[in-house]
């Protein structure tokens, strides 16, 4: 592998990594917010809680969980491939010691 072949296979891995640490991040603010949101429900009154969750934002609210739920699973998948996925210097390592 020439020596831009090797820098760009770097960069792109470079980059699906800093993709994952930007998606995980995301994700994983996105509970905090669920979950302070679910608490703050259950601060309220029986009543008000129930006209809160009988609102479409609300409705949204959880149809977006769901979405990010599954969205998690994707990056979990996604995560496992990077990590199956050779390192270019793997790959170098390898060459240079046959």
């Amino acid at each position: 592998m020439s020596d831009d072949q090797t820098d760009t296979a770097e960069s792109d891995l470079t980059q699906v990594e800093l993709a994952h640490s930007i998606i995980e991040s995301l994700l994983d603010h996105t509970r905090v917010v669920s979950d302070l949101v679910a608490v703050m429900a259950q601060a309220r009154d029986q009543d008000t809680t129930k006209a809160l969750t009988l609102t479409p934002q609300w409705q949204a609210y959880l149809e977006s969980r769901r979405r990010m739920e599954r969205t998690r699973e994707d990056v979990e998948k996604f995560a496992d491939i990077l990590r199956a996925t050779p390192h270019p210097r793997d790959a170098d390592q390898s060459n240079a010691e046959t």
